[in-house]
């Protein structure tokens, strides 16, 4: 380790040359190349933390570049995982890159996140913060949280040394109405960088021993007034009667109609039957990544694209998680009565990780 190189932070006397080696020796996994995951990539590869593994099965899109700094117009359609390296690469060649090109799933969740001594949780769905926090409290790791919405940021450090977890604070997954999408909703490209640099923060602080974690706070930044809040909770302890991952941490559906997996709908086009698959997803989604001979009719648009789908037929809708294809479903039904609606459980996403 060249001693000169992280001078400007070894020299301060709270930090000093034993924090620098407790970094080195650290393992720090990073679920998410995105918004919030590119600044903690980049702040924390630049720090000297020795190890970083990312989970990343995304590519780069157009309408990322506002938010995700890392990457520029050249990268549009390339996978993050391999951007986001060979630049990481440049920043720091002494860091140990680790990719996982793949969705964290509950099958493996458990084996990736073992070799880690944390997570930072830099997805931006509930599903994957749910297995985050379920798998860190069988493993006992802390994780690092953060959160958007509109214009405000949300940090915590949960399962920190007996400190509370995810559930503590949130106990039960929204259901689909509840959660608000970023791709109707935006996102301010500035707050990710914010949030994410807080994040990289008090990951730096747990792995050096220096300051005071934000265990058992929530911290609130509102980007409109730039204040800061938090807000104190404490331990539940049922939250930690976890022993096993939930078969599927799929969102729950205020629908009652019906929904179908991915391995089921890839059973139904490797059968060659005439499937009619509608995508849901905007121009961008789908133009990264399509199923063949699927329809894509944007969500905005359905209303005026009726026209387009065979109401005869069953219609199986997807989207990139499963909650606008879920939107869908219910707009549909409201409009047409007597048919047969499809929503694929966890869109893309699922369907890349497991069917590809």
């Amino acid at each position: 380790m060249d001693p000169n190189r992280y001078i400007r932070q070894t020299a301060l006397k709270e930090f000093g040359p034993q924090a620098q080696k407790k970094l080195a020796k650290s393992r720090v996994l990073i679920v998410g190349a995105g918004g919030l995951g590119v600044p903690v990539l980049q702040y924390l590869n630049s720090m000297g933390v020795g190890t970083l593994g990312v989970v990343e099965q995304d590519v780069v899109s157009i309408s990322n570049l506002h938010r995700q700094v890392l990457y520029t117009e050249r990268d549009i359609g390339k996978p993050k995982l391999e951007v986001a390296f060979k630049k990481l690469k440049a920043q720091n060649s002494s860091t140990r890159l680790r990719g996982y090109d793949t969705f964290l799933m509950a099958s493996n969740a458990l084996g990736i996140i073992k070799d880690y001594d944390i997570v930072i949780d830099a997805s931006d769905n509930f599903p994957t913060r749910y297995l985050i926090n379920d798998a860190c409290v069988i493993l006992k790791k802390p994780f690092v949280y953060g959160g958007l919405q509109g214009f405000e940021g949300q940090v915590s450090v949960f399962n920190y040394k007996g400190g509370p977890t995810y559930r503590c604070l949130f106990p039960n997954m929204p259901t689909i109405d509840e959660i608000p999408n970023c791709n109707i909703n935006g996102v301010l490209g500035v707050l990710p960088g914010i949030v994410g640099n807080l994040q990289a923060l008090e990951t730096v602080k747990m792995l050096t021993g220096i300051g005071e974690v934000l265990r058992g706070k929530l911290l609130l930044f509102n980007a409109l007034d730039q204040t800061i809040q938090k807000i104190n909770f404490s331990l539940q302890e049922n939250s930690l009667n976890i022993t096993e991952l939930k078969y599927s941490y799929g969102i729950v559906s205020a629908s009652p109609f019906s929904e179908i997996t991915v391995d089921e709908l890839k059973d139904l086009i490797d059968s060659q039957r005439n499937v009619q698959i509608i995508d849901v997803r905007t121009q961008e989604e789908f133009e990264a990544y399509k199923i063949p001979n699927s329809v894509h009719i944007p969500l905005n648009d359905l209303g005026n694209r009726y026209h387009d789908i065979d109401l005869k037929q069953p219609i199986y809708l997807i989207c990139q998680s499963g909650k606008r294809s879920a939107q869908a479903l219910e707009q549909l039904k409201n409009q047409f009565s007597e048919i047969s609606l499809y929503s694929v459980r966890g869109g893309i996403n699922t369907y890349v990780a497991v069917c590809s």
